[in-house]
């Protein structure tokens, strides 16, 4: 009778609650997964202020406390994905809505998240939309990228700071130091060029060079995350010291070699094995229906069907794909066996890696793999706190961590399956409304951000430290592939005391190539801005022909943006654009201007394969 009016008892505020400080919530019965790997308990935690006050299986509940039933239930730490690309969209020719993805993590109970798909001027405008309750969103790790010249990372057409680029360990020590004024929360390192055998190879990075960037990372509190898929490639990283190899081996049997290296350095081995797993589309589970982004949804083709609930453990015979994933399962297997420490990383974004649901499914894959489902459990939670240096704050079950909690129906330390009934999900002691997160994800909306007004300067160039003069930082751009077209940007004198930008860019030999250089009118272009005040853009401009003003918005799902073209010669000429020039045009037909979401300006050469091109920019206003 005791048990029953605990179970019936939620009275917030009461007098014992409030001597006692903030009022606790009291989880009893359920199954407790503490994430340290020890054996499931029967327990009762109870919640004050944003903490775990206290974990045991005979606990008093104080009185006034908010009381939850965890019969039939298990709780376990909020789950990590070390790997995951916030921004993308993850159905090709959809443009990524990163605060819908944050929330499809707090719905699938992962309550935190390390992202690898965006670059430094981004990092100060998403941790305050995030820190201040703009947006919904899990504890966010932010990483710095580098890769090598022509590697992996480089490809993307996003410009020579979106992936720092480094060949010796001066560069990369440098390549550290430059990024620290923006707080990274970790270093994403592209060390490995295999492109799994489907694809020529890009370059790698040598081991000198990425242990002089290890070491500089460290000598700074960094931890260091790696793109490593080869078995060479992997004990390079292991002697260099690296924290985390954040994909699997998947070209070769892992050796002795290779499991001391990494058991003797404290590595984790993230092996990504939900973006690598050669399903079908026979994957839609109600927990997948309910945080798949709906334009991802109606872009895939055909529709997704009801999953016989398996994860696949086999491409079709033959080819570099079946070799790779018999290789990835087999190494998943040898590692656990030889006591490597795992976590739990995905690569969410990637075409077909949904957010949220992708870790999830990760945990089905490391079991499938050899891991009991208590170990995939603790990789998705301390193991990957201690790979980031969080243990201390979250991660365990424990008294004084953070009350970042999930609970699910079933027993997911016997059926791994069971993970994906989540019920309630908790950060920092607070419980998330995972109703009204599952309509905003339903929106067929952009999730909408406040926008800032823009002023009538965007950009003199008078400026010696790159930044424009709404404080962003001007960035190039390319076509995407390894083969893009190479540009060159830079603030240059007009004349005494004056200064313009100058573009010089040679074509790649490829169809249609171009160059484009931008300032975001915030930065990083995270937050929209609202030029509805204004009735163009104006310019001072010399060139050589025809180019293009483009300005992408915040407020659609496709792949498009406004454009409107014009013309100059080698003499300087005042150019004009005004806002009903521009036009985007969507499956549908023309989609109007509303001016209150723009994101960029950005002005493109393009040019016949192997040509130079050539563009000088001045003055740039709004009118």
């Amino acid at each position: 009778m005791r048990l029953i009016a605990l179970l019936l008892l939620v009275m917030p505020g009461a007098a014992d609650a409030r001597r006692q400080g903030d009022p606790v919530i009291a989880i009893v019965g359920a199954t407790v997964i503490d994430g340290t790997g020890r054996e499931p308990a029967v327990e009762t935690v109870l919640i004050r202020g944003g903490r775990i006050a206290a974990v045991g299986p005979n606990l008093e509940v104080p009185a006034g406390a908010r009381v939850l039933s965890g019969e039939g239930h298990a709780l376990l730490p909020g789950l990590f994905d070390l790997h995951t690309h916030l921004p993308y969209a993850t159905a090709a020719g959809v443009v990524g809505d990163w605060p819908r993805n944050l929330k499809a993590y707090l719905y699938c109970g992962v309550t935190s998240v390390v992202d690898f798909g965006t670059y430094p001027e981004t990092f100060e405008p998403m941790r305050r939309l995030v820190g201040t309750g703009v947006i919904d969103g899990p504890r966010l790790s932010l990483a710095a990228r580098m890769t090598t010249p022509g590697g992996h990372g480089a490809e993307g057409g996003r410009g020579d700071f979106f992936s720092l680029e480094v060949s010796t360990p001066r560069e990369a020590r440098a390549a550290v130091r430059r990024v620290l004024p923006y707080r990274p929360d970790v270093i994403k390192v592209f060390t490995d060029g295999w492109r799994y055998g489907a694809a020529p190879d890009m370059s790698s990075m040598n081991e000198e060079t990425l242990s002089a960037l290890v070491d500089e990372a460290h000598r700074h509190g960094l931890e260091v995350l790696t793109h490593t898929v080869t078995l060479e490639k992997a004990k390079i990283a292991a002697r260099a010291g690296v924290d985390v190899i954040a994909h699997g081996v998947g070209n070769a049997p892992a050796d002795d070699e290779l499991v001391e290296l990494m058991r003797a350095k404290g590595m984790t081995y993230a092996p990504t094995l939900a973006v690598y797993e050669p399903r079908g589309r026979d994957i839609l589970s109600p927990l997948l229906a309910a945080v798949l982004d709906p334009a991802a949804r109606d872009a895939i083709q055909p529709p997704l069907v009801p999953p016989d609930g398996a994860p696949a453990q086999a491409a079709a015979p033959g080819g570099p794909r079946s070799a790779r994933w018999r290789h990835l399962n087999d190494n998943t297997a040898a590692l656990r066996r030889g006591g490597v420490r795992f976590g739990v990383g995905t690569d969410a974004g990637v075409t077909g890696t949904h957010h949220g649901w992708a870790t999830l499914r990760e945990l089905r894959l490391l079991v499938a793999g050899g891991l009991t489902p208590i170990e995939a459990i603790t990789a998705a939670t301390g193991n990957s706190a201690r790979a980031l240096k969080v243990a201390d704050e979250r991660g365990t079950i424990a008294p004084g961590k953070l009350a970042d909690l999930v609970l699910v129906e079933g027993e997911p330390h016997r059926r791994i399956g069971d993970v994906e009934h989540v019920r309630r999900v908790f950060l920092g002691g607070q419980e998330i409304d995972r109703e009204r997160l599952a309509r905003e994800i339903s929106s067929t909306a952009v999730t909408p951000l406040p926008a800032r007004r823009v002023r009538e300067l965007v950009d003199d160039f008078e400026s010696r430290d790159g930044r424009s003069s709404v404080n962003s930082l001007w960035v190039n751009g390319t076509e995407s592939g390894h083969d893009h077209s190479r540009a060159v940007f830079g603030r240059t004198p007009r004349a005494p005391g004056d200064h313009a930008l100058s573009v010089m860019a040679r074509m790649a030999e490829r169809e249609t190539p171009f160059a484009r250089v931008s300032v975001p009118l915030s930065p990083g272009a995270v937050e929209p801005a609202d030029a509805s005040g204004f009735r163009g853009v104006i310019f001072d401009a010399r060139g050589e022909g025809d180019y293009r003003l483009i300005v992408p918005t915040r407020g659609t799902r496709i792949a498009a943006y406004y454009q409107a073209p014009f013309t100059v010669g080698p003499r300087w000429q005042r150019v004009k654009v005004a806002f009903s020039a521009l036009r985007r045009d969507d499956a549908k037909g023309p989609v109007p201007w509303t001016g209150t979401d723009l994101l960029m300006l950005t002005f493109e050469v393009s040019r016949p394969p192997g040509a130079l091109g050539w563009l000088e920019i001045d003055n740039v206003r709004f009118y």
